[in-house]
């Protein structure tokens, strides 16, 4: 059965010219970039908008999708203002050494950052001390960014 599968592999890269490692998640960003919302929507509205195909970024091995052209240009001009803490990952699971994905409608900009959490019941926990929560969540950050969220 293992022969079948490498056959079509192989079938699969001849005929379309794709490269298998393509076709991996990458395990450093939450993929797409904040399920599609427009990063630039949680800091100029009153909520996070969804963005569209019609207007993209690739930044850092993520794609961003935005709501109108002016927000890819604000993004373009200043993504580092822009990208949401932890790569979109929930900062309540950072602090605690884990990758769960971040709920792009559960969300506080805290110091002009972006925070994403799971759900509303685990921001309720991430609220009651945020200023320690995002210092220990950039502290374990830098071991766990690179990491695959299973081997967590």
């Amino acid at each position: 059965m293992n022969i079948y599968k490498s056959a079509l592999a192989v079938l699969l890269v001849a005929v379309t010219g794709v490269n298998t490692g393509a076709l991996a998640a990458d395990s450093t960003h939450s993929t797409p970039a904040v399920q599609g919302y427009d990063v630039v929507t949680y800091h100029n509205g009153k909520r996070p908008l969804r963005g569209n195909g019609n207007f993209t970024v690739d930044h850092d091995g993520a794609t961003y999708l935005f709501s109108s052209q002016q927000n890819m240009q604000i993004f373009i001009d200043a993504p580092e203002k822009y990208l949401p803490a932890y790569n979109g990952y929930c900062a309540f699971g950072v602090s605690v050494g884990k990758k769960f994905i971040g709920d792009p409608e559960v969300w506080r900009v805290i110091d002009g950052r972006t925070y994403l959490n799971l759900d509303v019941g685990i921001q309720e926990q991430w609220l009651k001390d945020t200023a320690g929560r995002i210092k220990t969540a950039d502290a374990k950050w830098v071991n766990i960014k690179h990491k695959n969220p299973a081997s967590l």
